[in-house]
């Protein structure tokens, strides 16, 4: 079996968030969904489960944090261009999200910041190597 991330998160209204993450370009797979979770497809090997607060609570040993006002996780996605970079926050922007910052441009790296309805932070970046400082 190849080696696959999965990412759980706590989220208050499971529909929003649902159309949040489709509007990111996220797919839904029903298999691993209900009305608790939904499973949030990005690649091959790449997840996010979005729980409700009670759900997710089955599995937490500790009490959910407050990502609203306190930062738990920065989760980052890499595009193929700056256009894709800037297609899907615009999309996330239009389903409810939240760019805290303005873009940032590190020379070989563009990257802007989108917080979901529950305050999710995920870094959205097109990066080419080739343009890398060396030495």
């Amino acid at each position: 079996m190849a080696k696959q991330i999965f990412i759980n998160l706590a989220v208050k209204d499971l529909q929003k968030s649902t159309d949040f993450y489709t509007a990111l370009g996220f797919i839904n797979n029903p298999q691993f969904s209900d009305d608790a979770g939904k499973c949030m497809v990005w690649s091959d090997n790449i997840f996010v489960m979005l729980l409700t607060h009670d759900k997710f609570a089955t599995f937490a040993t500790k009490p959910i944090a407050d990502t609203k006002s306190k930062l738990a996780g920065l989760f980052s996605l890499s595009l193929n261009s700056i256009d894709e970079v800037n297609n899907t926050m615009e999309k996330g922007l239009k389903a409810g999200g939240i760019e805290p910052n303005e873009i940032r441009d590190y020379g070989f790296m563009q990257q802007r910041t989108i917080e979901d309805f529950d305050g999710h932070t995920w870094e959205i970046f097109y990066m080419d190597i080739s343009k890398f400082p060396t030495g």
